[in-house]
């Protein structure tokens, strides 16, 4: 009898445990909170928009999933992922795997197409473990600053 309260205790602690793990977003849904962050951008201005953007417990915080906004110049402005980054300039980053300047990749992305995707490695905030993301770039209309949001893998 002691070893079926024992069992059934712990199948419903497992069932129970499931029920707290967070799926991981898809890079779609990635794009679609970077498309929600440009609008909200355009109908609030810019700095209500950043503010929001920094805000960890904010619409535009899910989890790992978040929006950096960067200068052309690479100084960024909001980040939802790690406060600590904001008013720091990330222009000569380099992926901690490939060694390739992401940082420089999203700018020209945001500069000559507008808007595309980019992978890279970076620190997953949730996990604080590096993995590769799969970003949204998207240049903020008569502006010189894009907005990044991606998933991890």
């Amino acid at each position: 009898m002691k070893r079926l309260v024992v069992s059934t205790l712990l199948v419903a602690l497992l069932f129970s445990a499931a029920a707290f793990v967070v799926q991981a977003a898809t890079p779609d849904e990635a794009k679609v909170l970077a498309d929600k962050a440009v609008a909200y951008w355009k109908a609030n201005g810019k700095d209500k928009a950043i503010a929001a953007f920094n805000d960890p417990k904010g619409q535009f915080v899910k989890g790992d999933v978040y929006i950096v906004v960067q200068s052309f110049d690479g100084l960024v402005v909001a980040h939802g992922g790690n406060q600590a980054l904001v008013g720091k300039s990330l222009f000569e980053q380099k992926d901690p795997v490939t060694g390739h300047f992401f940082v420089k990749e999203e700018i020209e992305i945001a500069k000559t197409k507008g808007s595309g995707w980019l992978e890279y490695n970076w620190v997953n905030p949730v996990t604080k473990k590096i993995g590769t993301k799969k970003a949204w770039i998207t240049k903020v209309e008569g502006e010189d600053y894009l907005v990044n949001c991606g998933a991890y893998k």
